[in-house]
């Protein structure tokens, strides 16, 4: 089978959908090696997380002849190129597909992540939202097949675009195998020492925005007297909010922000925490909440999306402007070791679920479906 992936984010992006691109590119390949793979994109650029592509032949770059009009290529002219190279399944990555490929004999996969600016319009501008809703409108209509990242982002297509739930399947998305590898001493130690991270604390690891609701978790912090946190991730204007309430409640020294992590350093971090908390009140997945729990850390997480589906059964999960109880849960786990144990065995099992020989059998399911039906 010859099979083309909108590549753009797997070169261009180094987080969540990136991350997702560069998973189902490599988790393909490795399964499945007598497929040809071929990558499209505008541009490449240096990124140590595609080094597994010189391990592989069957997988091919695509760039566009001309580096004028690289927008044009990927959203109308890159079809000519899939019908030039013989592809036979056409898998965008992120939400969208190009226009005209269901003129074609090629056949459509499209993953759809989330539609959180539809659920939560207010975090999003007005022309932001409009390009949005075109691109995946017009993607779930024209695909002969659409994954789903959960089962939350499937009654979502189903119930805001009025999509055919025949056509959704969910696959999952699994994390780097780096999370399952218990880290050396050593290694944490080098981890630790360079960001000064104190002996025990609490982690969060996502972008400092209104809906992963960082606030919720600074606001447990004057409840749990001594308690640490450190979070991970890019700042944006809510920042500057978080602040002022850290400030006005003196939490300055309790609390570590780092924007810089090398992801090779994230497995340690994890291992080093004694709980990771995600409040995020709306999510697609949530991949970190997986990478905690493949690393051996207990998770609290909110309700109200899908964070249940990622978490499993024995995670803690709390309404997400609820800190009070968050504070309640974070001391049982920092207190407990029976509890914590549990939650870190428990935890670790169910993280098998996403194991990646599955979610890859999944995938080329979909791909033999949407051939099988030409």
């Amino acid at each position: 089978m010859k099979i083309g992936y909108e590549a753009k984010r797997a070169f261009l992006n180094m987080t969540g959908l990136g991350n997702y691109s560069r998973e189902v590119i490599r988790m393909m390949a490795s399964n499945y090696p007598d497929n040809e793979y071929l990558l499209y994109t505008p541009k490449v650029k240096t990124n140590n997380r595609l080094g597994f592509l010189s391990g592989f032949a069957q997988i091919k770059t695509i760039l566009p002849k001309s580096k004028l009009f690289t927008s044009w290529w990927r959203s109308r002219g890159v079809v000519a190129d899939l019908k030039r190279d013989g592809v036979q399944v056409y898998h965008g990555l992120s939400h969208e597909l190009p226009i005209g490929i269901h003129q074609t004999r090629i056949r459509s996969v499209v993953t759809i992540h989330d539609l959180i600016f539809m659920r939560f319009p207010q975090y999003f501008g007005f022309v932001s939202r409009q390009i949005y809703y075109s691109k995946i409108k017009y993607a779930c209509t024209h695909t002969n097949s659409i994954i789903a990242i959960s089962e939350r982002t499937k009654t979502d297509i189903i119930e805001l675009l009025g999509t055919d739930p025949a056509k959704i399947e969910v696959i999952y998305q699994g994390c780097d195998d780096s999370f399952k590898v218990k880290q050396s001493l050593k290694r944490k130690t080098e981890v630790k020492q360079k960001y000064h991270l104190p002996d025990h604390f609490i982690l969060n690891v996502g972008t400092i925005e209104p809906r992963k609701n960082l606030l919720v978790l600074i606001k447990a912090l004057p409840l749990l007297p001594h308690v640490k946190l450190v979070v991970i991730g890019r700042q944006s204007p809510y920042f500057k909010q978080v602040r002022q309430y850290i400030v006005a409640n003196g939490l300055e020294k309790r609390i570590i922000f780092i924007d810089n992590v090398q992801f090779d350093e994230l497995p340690a971090i994890y291992q080093l925490a004694n709980v990771f908390v995600y409040p995020s009140r709306y999510e697609g997945f949530g991949i970190p909440i997986l990478e905690a729990l493949a690393s051996g850390t207990p998770v609290i997480a909110a309700t109200g999306s899908c964070l249940e589906e990622a978490g499993g059964p024995d995670s803690l999960y709390i309404d997400p402007d609820d800190e009070n109880a968050l504070a309640e849960k974070i001391s049982l786990i920092m207190t407990d070791s029976v509890v914590s144990q549990t939650m870190v065995e428990k935890g670790m099992q169910y993280s098998a679920k996403f194991e990646e020989k599955k979610l890859a059998a999944q995938m080329m399911g979909v791909y033999q479906k949407v051939l099988k039906h030409a």
